[in-house]
């Protein structure tokens, strides 16, 4: 270790080898991008501009758009950037504020999905008691309780990262700075990190996964007992919804438990892909080409937008 050089930056993979595919993948991770900001900026503009959205379910809606734009914006800029321009290092000041921000996002996200199925448990399950249960200001504090335990989240496990000593290569098996691919590089004992993120997947992921799918089974078995018409209303939202959650907590699951040996082959860059390009890129359209509501407040800012110009 003596004669190791310390690694003062890091080097970012490619989504590919050649320059033909890195620019097909950059081009794709780029428009996804672009939809996810268009899609989620549609959905905060009309439920805040819609003053019959402003209701708890559409403020957490609001507040998971927002969350997404700045999630996929913390990764895909940088790595289609880096990709086509074939720059690839990132100093390790820039890669701790990666790591941040991605845990934070990606940690407030998963409370976020299992506050809002809570409110759907509350709306179809106990609607009498919904107004009462739910309101702003209980709304108000589940986010900044949300929030402040991302930064604490993140900031632990930033921290833990940032201790360990990189005294070997410096090139990082990701297209974008996470704690599974530093421990792979890292030359000092990881085993108390590895524990540390087993237990926070198993507690966090787990545990969330368990209360919505428990609010989910409620909800199910009270909207059998709705008209079928009722009823198809029902999972052709809640069923995405699942999928979504189940999609995203499983690959941030398969990423933290893979061991961190090192390995020679080609990282597998799809599970990364799944929990930090798919859910932002899914949840507008979920929670508003699916919503009745909000398709009708989208019509009502286009007509709003097109009467303007006219005059």
């Amino acid at each position: 270790m003596a004669n190791s050089t310390m690694v003062t930056e890091f080097l970012l993979m490619g989504f590919a080898e050649g320059w033909k595919l890195r620019f097909l993948y950059s081009m794709l991770f780029l428009f996804m991008y672009l939809a996810t900001l268009l899609g989620n900026l549609l959905i905060v503009t009309v439920t805040t501009a819609d003053q019959n959205l402003h209701t708890p379910m559409y403020f957490f809606l609001r507040n998971l758009s927002i969350l997404d734009m700045c999630y996929i914006s913390v990764t895909v800029p940088t790595a289609c950037v880096n990709s086509l321009t074939g720059h690839r290092a990132i100093s390790v000041a820039g890669c701790a504020t990666q790591i941040f921000l991605v845990i934070f996002c990606a940690f407030v996200e998963i409370l976020f999905l299992m506050v809002m199925a809570w409110d759907r448990y509350v709306a179809i399950c106990q609607p009498l008691h919904y107004s009462t249960i739910i309101n702003l200001q209980l709304c108000v504090h589940l986010t900044l309780a949300s929030l402040l335990s991302g930064l604490v989240y993140a900031g632990a496990h930033t921290g833990n990262t940032l201790q360990l000593n990189f005294c070997g290569s410096n090139e990082v098996p990701q297209f974008f700075c996470d704690v599974p691919s530093l421990l792979r590089l890292s030359c000092s004992d990881t085993s108390s990190n590895e524990l540390s993120i087993l237990i926070s997947a198993v507690v966090v992921c787990g545990g969330c996964f368990i209360l919505i799918a428990m609010s989910y089974v409620h909800i199910f078995s009270t909207v059998l007992r709705f008209p079928t018409q009722e009823q198809g209303k029902a999972f052709s939202t809640c069923v995405p919804h699942m999928l979504v959650v189940t999609v995203f907590l499983s690959s941030i699951s398969y990423v933290c438990l893979q061991p961190s040996v090192t390995s020679e082959g080609t990282p597998d860059i799809g599970p990364s892909v799944f929990y930090t390009i798919v859910p932002p890129l899914l949840n507008p359209i979920i929670y508003s080409l699916r919503n009745k509501q909000v398709k009708e407040a989208v019509r009502k800012v286009i007509l709003r937008r097109v009467y303007s110009r006219k005059k």
